[in-house]
């Protein structure tokens, strides 16, 4: 296991697409929910405990060897939304590009070819976590991170935000962010006895709702 290579697969710099999205943020500044550091706060406190939880037991199943085509289906029925479907599958695509290239494996590769398309993103960043030889735990934190910096740095260019007070906000979930990842790394322990009901589903309407207006918008800064 490569500490390294964690830091490479969380980087917001590694070539996934990430940084075209804003995982909300933008409609939610636009509809006036988020206007400040504390608004931002409290959006990635609610993400991280939803979408961000989900996202992560994936990552961490996958990660853990479970079947990335069932944990892909597992995904499809947690995201109930066309739009954040898309965009999962989208991100997922992108992200299979850059770890076949970091990290090549036949694991990669056969998923590939199942999901021409792209499958999930968190199955996605599980597996390339797996081929990088990393924990499920490494990649529950990966996949935890990515959904709050993706709406954090968003947030500096949506409201002109001073980057050392959305540096901060990441700082503060720290704590919250290992309970997530450690809720996930335990959902994911539990697949092989209880199956993919196992994984955590929650929720959040409101991200959803918001997702399938943004995707309608004729002029948008980020693509989600």
């Amino acid at each position: 296991m490569s500490r390294a290579a964690l830091l490479v697969l969380a980087d917001g710099r590694f070539p996934a697409g990430g940084h075209a999205h804003s995982g909300g943020a933008e409609a939610a500044v636009e509809a006036g929910r988020l206007r400040d550091a504390a608004g931002l706060e409290a959006f990635c406190r609610g993400r991280l405990h939803t979408a961000g939880l989900v996202a992560a037991a994936l990552a961490a199943a996958a990660a853990a060897g479970c079947d990335p085509l069932e944990l892909d289906a597992a995904a499809d029925a947690r995201t109930p939304v066309p739009a954040l479907r898309h965009t999962a599958r989208r991100l997922g695509r992108q992200m299979m590009r850059a770890a076949r290239a970091a990290w090549p494996s036949a694991a990669l590769d056969a998923l590939a070819a199942a999901r021409p398309r792209g499958a999930h993103q968190p199955v996605v960043l599980g597996l390339a976590a797996r081929s990088a030889g990393l924990a499920p735990s490494d990649a529950a934190h990966a996949a935890a991170y990515e959904n709050v910096s993706g709406p954090a740095t968003a947030a500096v260019r949506l409201l002109s935000l001073d980057p050392f007070e959305a540096s901060a906000v990441l700082a503060r979930l720290a704590g919250p962010l290992d309970q997530v990842a450690e809720r996930a790394v335990e959902a994911a322990r539990r697949v092989p006895l209880e199956g993919l009901g196992a994984l955590p589903a929650a929720s959040a309407p409101l991200l959803d709702i918001t997702a399938e207006q943004h995707a309608a918008w004729p002029v948008r800064l980020f693509a989600s």
